[in-house]
């Protein structure tokens, strides 16, 4: 069997290292296509040299664009590297244009397009990455669900063919990582465990909006007072601070440079607890055993609400939400059982 891989983004190199191990380790020939919707790739990142992550076979070179350019763009020069290879299944990940513009090749060339990460839904409805994400899912022959949640979401819209609960490849790296995590960061700040909070912002909905920032960060202030918060700063973040100036929000709060995955992780797992409006960090710290509040309106990973794990604080409310929230049990096999890169090869062969 010979699988063609498109992806354009560092996280669905990422997962699609995951999956390349297990195609390796089954005889399955990938090639893998890059279509260069995010090209600043850093090949020295952590990932790339924990996960052997390799360059990829062609690269497509579309760059940055209008949504329609960027998509016709990748859809015309993906459709050549097929003609090339003729695989038998197309992989695609997620939710971005190339996600997308993979998913119609296939369609239109009549090979099965495999979608990992499918069966996610999130408001508002017309976000490009929701309409991405819908419309791969109506054109592909194979859905692999992190969630169960995934599942019932493509059942309410009469998808039920090719559907398959397969846990989520992202807990499979975390599992993969957690060994390698590093604690260099807690203990330089002289931090104790399961007694400070972690921190991060950066979505354009909430940092780019003074009103909606700055009653944020009057909300983290309140919870400062009470117990240490760790505000890893992304650069667009520090410079709408600035710009806004907020700065008085946070003289109570540790405000550091960003940090890598590795000790950003290694914080997370000996935090209290949470407050992010990241979609992998909402996720991660679950993985870590560690409530969240998540600053959205939405969340894609709605289970993790819906179990009253995490909770939504759409800018009021943190404060109330990090220590009014009462204490839950653990719920366990949300995502999976850390083998879904196995399951998802394995169905492919079958």
């Amino acid at each position: 069997m010979k699988v063609l891989s498109l992806v354009g983004a560092r996280p669905q190199f990422i997962k699609e290292a995951v999956l390349h191990k297990e195609f390796e380790k089954a005889g399955v020939q990938e090639v893998l296509v890059h279509s260069g919707q995010h090209y600043d790739f850093n090949m020295s990142d952590v990932f790339f040299e924990v996960l052997d992550i390799r360059k990829p076979d062609y690269y497509l070179n579309v760059g940055s664009g209008l949504h329609g350019e960027m998509t016709g763009k990748i859809m015309i020069e993906f459709e050549r590297a097929f003609l090339k290879k003729k695989p038998d299944v197309i992989v695609v990940y997620g939710d971005t244009n190339t996600t997308l513009a993979g998913a119609i090749v296939g369609a239109k060339l009549k090979i099965p397009v495999a979608h990992v990460e499918a069966g996610l839904r999130q408001e508002p409805k017309d976000m490009p990455e929701e309409i991405n994400r819908v419309l791969t899912d109506r054109v592909s022959k194979y859905l692999f669900c992190p969630t169960k949640l995934a599942v019932e979401n493509l059942k309410k819209e009469g998808i039920v063919d090719g559907v398959y609960f397969t846990g989520d490849v992202m807990y499979d790296l975390f599992l993969m990582m957690e060994p390698t995590f590093k604690y260099d960061v807690f203990e330089l700040l002289g931090l104790e465990e399961e007694n400070y909070i972690v921190m991060t912002l950066h979505r354009d909905f909430n940092v780019d909006n003074k009103e909606k920032f700055e009653k944020i960060l009057s909300e983290v202030a309140k919870v400062a007072e009470q117990i240490k918060v760790v505000f890893p700063v992304h650069p667009r973040t520090r410079k709408r601070i600035s710009e806004f100036g907020l700065d008085g929000y946070l003289k109570n709060v540790t405000v550091i440079d960003p940090i890598d995955y590795l000790n950003l992780m290694g914080l997370v797992k000996k935090s209290w607890k949470v407050i992010t409006d990241s979609g992998g960090l909402q996720k991660e710290a679950y993985f870590a055993g560690k409530r969240a509040v998540v600053v959205m309106p939405d969340t894609s990973w709605r289970e993790l609400v819906e179990s009253e794990w995490n909770i939504l604080a759409d800018g009021e409310g943190i404060y109330d939400a990090v220590f009014s929230s009462q204490e839950r049990p653990y719920p366990t096999g949300l995502y999976g059982n850390g083998d879904a890169g196995n399951r998802i090869v394995e169905i492919l062969k079958q």
